[in-house]
């Protein structure tokens, strides 16, 4: 079931439509306090979430989401600001489209997100590098024995880095490879969650021991 955090009724019901027709059931939410309500009482196979609601700035309601959920979430917005975009994938937004839109790339963003945090077996459960303890298993990060929350895309980049220590990856193997084919120039999105991962995983920023960057080329992931 799709949730559609939307207060457009054109645009709720184009997109209710176009998922029923792809059988998938939805449930529209015209507000940030029906949005609540629906996700308290329902599990979601993905959101839809417009910025400019009535009762608040939508990008409030990624921060509630992510501390309980790992639903994906696209942000479907007339916004075009490129600070808007970046802060609501700093926030833990999957992905953000702009108006007007194509339902057709719409849900193949959706299917995306969604196969980024399948639950598909892999090869090996745990990583480790350093202090970092990655399990596939559990989907989960420590650091010196300390839980650190990650975003599901923060983590398949993370797990993906893992899986090719000490190598140098290019921009678009990366892009391609935890955001799928389509997203190979999308450099802004790669950006954004490197400078999230590094506040979370390192201890100097400005100088990371993990994930160091190849000039005009890339990243390498350093395992001790």
């Amino acid at each position: 079931m799709i949730l559609v955090i939307e207060d457009d009724r054109a645009i709720a019901t184009l997109l209710t439509r176009y998922f029923e027709q792809e059988n998938k059931k939805v449930l529209v939410a015209p507000s940030k306090n029906a949005a609540l309500r629906l996700l308290h009482a329902h599990p979601f196979w993905a959101i839809i979430l417009d910025l400019g609601l009535p009762d608040g700035d939508g990008k409030g309601l990624i921060q509630t989401i992510r501390k309980e959920l790992d639903t994906p979430v696209i942000i479907l917005s007339a916004r075009h600001d490129e600070a808007e975009i970046i802060a609501s994938l700093d926030l833990g937004a999957d992905d953000y489209i702009t108006k007007p839109f194509s339902s057709k790339e719409l849900f193949a963003r959706i299917r995306s997100a969604r196969r980024r945090i399948s639950d598909a077996p892999l090869e090996k459960v745990l990583y480790t590098a350093g202090e970092l303890i990655l399990d596939t298993k559990t989907h989960s990060l420590t650091k010196e024995g300390h839980f650190i929350k990650l975003t599901p895309t923060e983590f398949s980049l993370l797990r993906f880095f893992m899986q090719y220590p000490n190598q140098v990856l290019t921009h678009k193997r990366i892009l391609k490879e935890v955001w799928g084919v389509g997203y190979q120039n999308q450099t802004q999105y790669l950006r954004t969650y490197i400078n999230s991962l590094r506040k979370k995983i390192e201890v100097d920023t400005t100088r990371p021991v993990y994930i160091q960057t190849e000039s005009s080329i890339g990243y390498r992931f350093f395992q001790a």
